[in-house]
């Protein structure tokens, strides 16, 4: 089976591409030089591929990479380049809440995108993802980094809503499942094996980097100010406005409603400190090099 991957040298899309022999799969992102809205460009990336996995996203707008642009054109060129290359089936991640009208425009271009698979007529795999982390990811990596650099953390709002991590080893064991048929037309959700508070996130990365951290409840419209902020300020936000909208409504349960995993394919490992570990980046705060400026 050969394999396309939509934003290939992205967290998830980097380590699918990995359970693969190389010959089998081509990686596809503006770094190989295929813009995602390009269809005659995917449909030559895609000659001769059995799947794509369209694993293509962005939580954050910069200049021409919009949300417009990334998950609803993008998923619209992916779509009709699959067809005219003869791909037989498609997977699409996608985010655990996403759902029209909702007042979100990352939870509502991703609903958009979903909409877009379920009626393009190929066989399709939609799978609406929790929180994934593990190296490379945007969870462990800042919560490391912030607890290294200041011994604070806010919280995102004065009451809590649970979150289910997955780790990337068993989200792409999902994918895989998924590339080989086993989810044909369908959209599942999935989240990770263990229930808990981003504070419990918190303090368990403290101890596995020696830091004593102070977790702090705050009210949401300060981590929306602190969001738009960093998104200004940082190569890579210390938290997007989407992930910040995430954490306000929590991340256990699919919105709307929709089917689960079958049971040997739901993830079941709990975040635990040889999770953790495998997932963090070097050690070290937050610097200069992590501003916008810099670059």
């Amino acid at each position: 089976m050969k394999i396309a991957i939509t934003g290939g040298t992205g967290f998830v899309g980097r380590h699918l591409a990995e359970r693969y022999d190389p010959s089998q799969v081509v990686v596809v992102s503006r770094r190989t030089g295929v813009d995602i809205d390009d269809v005659d460009g995917l449909a030559t990336a895609f000659a001769g591929c059995d799947v794509v996995a369209h694993c293509a996203g962005i939580n954050r707008q910069i200049g021409a990479q919009t949300y417009q642009k990334v998950h609803i054109d993008g998923t619209r060129a992916v779509v009709e380049a699959a067809r005219r290359a003869g791909v037989k089936r498609i997977l699409m991640l996608s985010f655990l809440r996403a759902r029209r009208d909702c007042g979100s425009p990352y939870h509502e271009s991703k609903w958009a995108a979903e909409e877009l698979v379920r009626r393009s007529g190929l066989d399709y795999t939609i799978l609406k993802a929790g929180m994934i982390y593990g190296h490379g990811d945007h969870l462990v990596d800042h919560v490391s980094r912030s607890v290294q650099t200041v011994p604070l953390f806010a919280t995102v709002g004065f009451h809590e809503k649970p979150i289910r991590p997955i780790p990337i080893t068993e989200m792409v064991d999902v994918l895989v499942a998924a590339a080989t048929g086993e989810l044909p037309y369908s959209t599942v959700a999935v989240v990770g094996g263990e229930e808990l508070m981003l504070s419990e996130v918190v303090h368990r990365i403290a101890g596995i980097v020696d830091r004593r951290v102070l977790v702090v409840p705050a009210p949401v419209w300060t981590i929306r100010v602190l969001a738009q902020i960093t998104e200004w300020t940082m190569k890579v936000p210390l938290i997007a406005k989407a992930q910040a909208r995430m954490l306000t409504e929590g991340v256990s349960e699919a919105a709307p409603p929709t089917d689960e995993l079958p049971e040997s394919l739901r993830p079941r490992l709990p975040f635990t400190a040889a999770q953790i570990e495998a997932a963090l980046p070097e050690r070290g705060g937050f610097g200069f090099s992590d501003l916008r400026i810099a670059h």
